[in-house]
């Protein structure tokens, strides 16, 4: 077993940084609402008239909702059907952004002014943001690399030191953060860590991408095998039992699709991207397939509602398209 102080994968590309790509809400609606907070009553779901985003920290398709969210340096910004809505209060830095059936889950640094602590630790949220709810680690940690079941209680993350029951290294939760434990990276050869996804709805089942491909493990991340050919994937998610993910290869940007079981790949038609340019986050909606979406270093976005036959691009440069 390789030791877990394996350098994080942040650099992807030469000269590029890229800051880090959902469980049941049975815990989470059971608690009183004494654990949920109203940051701003002034809280409003307004049509944005334009759309500037410096940073994407995550995207995701949330099953209590028909938009498709996307996780900025000012809050929450949500796209559906040819129009952006936004948030009015609450503009958090949501990093390590995770969609999930009845909402999303992530970590980051509130606005300011809004009385929270910072950082967040891992919060959740069934309203958009409205409120959130404090799960682990509240004032105390910042977790850019994260992962979460769409329909289980299982979230994964990376911690770069020892705090709090959290080991350095792969740390897993079963029942919605309120216990931890290390995972063992039996068969994990890769140099460097990097994105985590979780199986929709078993979640001893996890993925993480790196330099060397991705490795996929049954039993959280106790044991992990290679299924990819060692190349570089900047960005992975689940699509019911196969990955979605994206890879530079011969300085080229693909998007594919891999079955954990038999290795066999598929490859989706995307919009040319440059080098220098490459994937970011990749979602796709639980309750459609078809609709798929991604991020670009660039912050550009595309999105597809027929599979892949067809994109539209939704952001360029971080900024809306007419």
């Amino acid at each position: 077993m390789k030791k877990q102080s394996k350098a994080v994968f942040f650099a992807f590309l030469i000269g590029l940084v890229l800051i880090s790509s959902g469980c049941s809400g049975d815990r989470i609606k059971s608690k009183t609402e004494a654990g949920k907070e109203t940051i701003d009553k002034k809280f409003e779901i307004v049509k944005a008239k334009s759309i500037h985003i410096s940073r994407i920290y995550g995207i995701g398709y949330p099953g209590n909702d028909q938009a498709l969210y996307v996780a900025a340096d000012k809050g929450i910004k949500m796209y559906q059907q040819g129009s952006w809505t936004e948030t009015t209060a609450n503009q958090h830095q949501y990093m390590g952004f995770q969609s999930i059936d009845n909402g999303f889950i992530a970590s980051g640094h509130p606005q300011k002014g809004t009385g929270l602590k910072d950082p967040l630790g891992i919060v959740f949220s069934d309203d958009k943001g409205k409120t959130l709810e404090k799960l682990s680690f509240y004032g105390n940690g910042n977790f850019n690399f994260m992962g979460a079941g769409y329909q289980n209680d299982s979230i994964y993350l990376i911690s770069d030191q020892e705090k709090q029951g959290l080991a350095l290294g792969v740390n897993y939760s079963t029942n919605n953060g309120v216990s931890w434990k290390q995972s063992q990276l039996a068969g994990f050869e890769a140099d460097s860590f990097g994105m985590l996804a979780v199986h929709p709805q078993n979640g001893n089942i996890v993925a993480m991408s790196t330099r060397t491909g991705i490795y996929y493990s049954l039993d959280n991340g106790n044991a992990m095998r290679l299924i990819t050919d060692p190349v570089m994937v900047t960005a992975l998610t689940f699509s019911g039992d196969s990955i979605l993910y994206s890879s530079v290869e011969n300085e080229k940007i693909l998007l594919k699709t891999v079955n954990p079981e038999t290795g066999e790949q598929t490859e989706l038609t995307i919009p040319y991207l440059d080098y220098d340019n490459p994937i970011t986050y990749v979602t796709v909606n639980p309750q459609n397939a078809d609709q798929l979406a991604f991020s670009t270093y660039k912050n550009d976005l595309y999105e597809t509602t027929d599979g892949g036959k067809t994109w539209v691009i939704l952001l360029k440069d971080g900024k809306n398209q007419e």
